[in-house]
């Protein structure tokens, strides 16, 4: 995962003392170098201790965000002191950027309440937040109010917030593709391409004429396919898998794989039955797990807000993800589910992957078409699921998130499958039935929720229902 950049504003208020500023931009940059957050902030030469008090130094620090604007992802105010919240928010506002804001404030030491010590940033940070809210600009809060940059409780708010900013950063650039149509029957995957623009998030579409066409002119001797076969037969075990299969498999993946470098796609949703099974005469469900697993999410049944869900939690928690289908109860524990696809999870939830036939799909498709699924167990574990969805008609996108936990519990089925347990399942339930959301959601074997509704609130201005159990 590539490295955060945050530009960082030290607040100041020159008739506090100096040591304080100074200490405060030596704990920051510890605190990032122990992180490895890279810093881009004002050398302190450049005004007063490197800080930001009046005008001109707002100035300044706008125009080093500006040079470094490819680079920042979010910006980070510490207040070692009061600070002054005018030049605060008039960098962000000359810098120009539209990142995420953390805003992190010094607590007074009662044994240290004096002249040479005091900060009052308990205040200060109130009044940077209330310029940052009149200047229009959407920001974070520390768990604490104040609080010591290396502290505990700082450093899970800076990971939380780096987590955020990539989420933004990801989502506001994303590119997604769609292969196939919708399945007819599919209603629940309809979605609004228009919403996702509006929010950056860009859909490119081909047709799986055009991808079994481009596939069958490949031969099947030839060294591109060939090396693909070894990629497929190193990622799962595919013992009792026609060797017929297993090429138009490689094929399939490298004409896929050339679609989307060519389009600049981050993630996919494909039409994986029935027009691939019966034109085609494979599932592609190895190969969506094989991108999953290397960070390009591919998602069933065209399902494309469930793609974008999957690129969300990827981007929160640096880890693949998965589409799932909420399937079945567990026995009678209401807070136990079974989640379930025939399947197509990436290789990190199943240790025991091996390709296999899709059992269902192969009672109407023909179980020979059906070569290529994978089944595994997900073995116990944490997990944060999730899922946007465009609300065609009210205009906006509404989401959930929450977290819980894979059990070992027996399950005897076959395909991708795990049992899960979350606090107030039943009631997480009634919300997504009385609120129209989808049978898919994105798992995610990490804790990343509150990165999540963090973004989607704050950022983007979602409605969050974030499941608390």
């Amino acid at each position: 995962m590539a490295r955060t950049t945050l530009g960082v504003i030290v607040g100041n208020r020159d008739f506090f003392p100096d040591r304080l500023v100074t200490e405060g931009r030596q704990d920051i940059l510890a605190v990032f170098e122990e992180m490895g957050i890279d810093a881009v902030i004002l050398d302190e030469t450049d005004t007063k201790l490197g800080s930001v008090e009046t005008y001109s130094h707002a100035k300044k620090c706008a125009d080093l965000f500006r040079r470094n604007q490819e680079r920042i992802d979010g910006i980070l105010v510490s207040l070692p002191n009061f600070g002054d919240e005018k030049g605060v928010a008039d960098t962000i506002k000359l810098s120009g950027l539209n990142v995420p804001i953390l805003v992190q404030a010094y607590p007074d030491d009662l044994e240290q309440f004096n002249l040479e010590r005091r900060r009052d940033a308990f205040c200060g940070k109130i009044s940077v937040c209330n310029n940052l809210r009149q200047y229009g600009f959407d920001y974070t809060l520390t768990t604490l109010h104040t609080v010591l940059p290396r502290s505990e409780s700082f450093k899970a708010d800076l990971a939380k917030f780096v987590g955020v900013c990539r989420v933004v950063k990801g989502l506001r650039n994303a590119r997604f593709g769609v292969v196939g149509a919708r399945p007819n029957n599919f209603n629940t995957v309809r979605f609004s391409e228009k919403l996702l623009q509006a929010y950056g998030i860009s859909v490119s579409s081909i047709d799986l004429s055009e991808i079994f066409g481009e596939a069958r002119k490949l031969a099947d001797d030839s060294a591109q396919v060939k090396a693909k076969l070894e990629e497929i037969t190193g990622y799962t075990k595919t013992e009792g898998v026609p060797s017929a299969s297993l090429v138009r498999m490689a094929k399939l993946g490298i004409v896929l794989t050339n679609w989307m470098t060519a389009n600049d796609l981050q993630a996919t949703a494909l039409q994986c039955w029935n027009s691939i099974q019966v034109n085609y005469g494979v599932n592609a469900c190895t190969l969506m797990s094989m991108m999953s697993d290397q960070l390009l999410p591919s998602a069933c049944e065209t399902d494309v807000t469930g793609v974008a869900s999957m690129y969300a939690l990827q981007l929160a928690s640096g880890k693949p993800s998965a589409l799932v289908d909420w399937n079945n109860n567990y026995g009678d524990d209401p807070n136990k589910c079974v989640f379930f696809h025939c399947g197509n999870w990436a290789k990190s939830f199943l240790p025991d992957i091996q390709m296999k036939t899709a059992e269902i799909l192969g009672t109407t498709l023909g179980e020979m078409n059906t070569y290529g699924a994978v089944a595994g167990r997900v073995p116990a574990g944490p997990v944060t699921f999730a899922r946007l969805t465009t609300d065609d008609i009210n205009g906006e996108i509404r989401t959930y998130v929450g977290e819980g936990e894979f059990t070992d519990d027996p399950l005897n089925t076959f395909g991708s499958r795990a049992v899960v347990s979350i606090p107030g399942l039943q009631a997480l339930m009634h919300t997504i039935c009385k609120n129209g959301f989808e049978h898919h959601a994105a798992m995610n074997a990490s804790l990343s929720a509150d990165v999540l509704a963090e973004a989607f609130d704050t950022y983007f201005g979602w409605e969050v229902y974030r499941h608390q159990g």
